[in-house]
């Protein structure tokens, strides 16, 4: 923090900076966790930043104000801070697919992404005629990359952890790389680990061979070609049998697809449709097919509110309301904000094929 500072005002003592937080929070800022502190957002139009070392001066633009849509609603915000201020025990389910490596959804991966060249996102070849989407290099993330995600999920969690009800399932969309990361933080947190959903997909992850050494090496792989997805499965510990806890939160396990088929932890899903990623421009998108079966699964008895809190484009919102659930989504990139408000309503009325 001291040296995030000093890049940006130039060099000040750690002393100031605990003061200067000490004295203006909550005014200003919203502790979420030792050392880890986020502006609020009545603050955010007051306090311009300014990074001295890359002459860069960040304009934040107010809040915008929340969207409704039937049963959803979406919130232009932090979700660290509005988890700290929610209501305990008023969520039933959680859905989200947050960011894996932290770094890809910076300002400046961003911008990289947008550009179409450098950082942290890999632009895969075409085939067939076909582009691909970007996928971000969870390779090139260091030790301490890997200890800053390690925190943040851990950070997340815990204030997650008493906004949700007893026996609320949280599914978190991850990746082979870093499941292990994630799941350690969020078994820290209190969660229990109750397995994994497996999404059945191709992507264009791995099975290349060596670089700059194709020809030498053409019979090798240097990594497996990820032919899955894994979406992983925690629990707030129930209150006495799992009977009891539905009968009293109406959660605690997963809704069948019918009455004779249990719920399953294996869903072959196709990518996401080009129909979707043109309503819905987001590099993380996931398809209406999917995400509706794993949503309509988290609440058993159909009743109850999911919470998105790294909502993106908005797929997860619309695949609640399309079900008729009731659902919260946060979303703080401005940009991808306005791009949900107008998804939503265009992903929920799709129907999967």
């Amino acid at each position: 923090m001291a040296q995030g500072v000093s890049e940006r005002i130039g060099p000040t003592p750690p002393s100031s900076i605990r003061s200067y937080l000490r004295l203006n929070t909550p005014k200003l800022f919203t502790k979420i966790d030792r050392g880890h502190y986020v502006v609020r957002e009545e603050a955010q139009v007051t306090l311009p930043f300014t990074d001295r070392q890359n002459d860069y001066r960040l304009v934040v633009t107010p809040p915008r104000e929340a969207f409704r849509f039937g049963n959803a609603t979406l919130i232009h915000g932090d979700c660290f801070e509005w988890l700290a201020n929610a209501q305990t025990n008023s969520i039933e389910a959680v859905v989200t697919d947050p960011p894996y490596g932290l770094v890809e959804y910076s300002e400046e991966e961003q911008a990289k992404l947008r550009a179409g060249r450098g950082g942290v996102w890999r632009i895969p070849p075409s085939f067939d005629g076909n582009k691909r989407s970007p996928l971000p290099r969870f390779t090139v993330l260091s030790r301490d990359d890997i200890g800053d995600l390690e925190r943040f999920f851990f950070s997340w969690t815990r204030l997650l952890f008493p906004v949700v009800v007893p026996g609320a399932h949280v599914l978190i969309a991850s990746n082979p790389l870093l499941s292990f990361v994630v799941a350690n933080a969020v078994t820290r947190a209190g969660f229990e680990r109750r397995g994994e959903i497996i999404r059945l997909t191709m992507t264009m992850r791995g099975g290349d061979r060596p670089k700059a050494a194709h020809t030498e090496f053409a019979e090798v792989s240097v990594m497996p070609r990820s032919m899955w997805e894994p979406w992983l499965i925690f629990r707030k510990p129930i209150e006495g049998r799992v009977q009891d806890n539905l009968r009293r939160w109406k959660t605690g396990g997963f809704r069948r697809p019918s009455k004779d088929q249990p719920f399953g932890d294996v869903i072959a899903s196709a990518p996401t449709r080009k129909v979707e990623r043109v309503l819905a421009p987001h590099p993380s998108l996931k398809p209406q097919a999917f995400l509706r079966k794993i949503v309509r699964a988290v609440l058993p008895l159909g009743e109850g509110t999911i919470l998105d809190p790294f909502a993106g484009a908005g797929s997860t919102l619309a695949a609640a309301e399309a079900l008729g659930y009731n659902s919260i989504g946060i979303e703080k990139d401005s940009r991808y904000f306005d791009v949900a408000r107008l998804a939503i309503p265009k992903l929920r009325a799709l129907k999967p094929s």
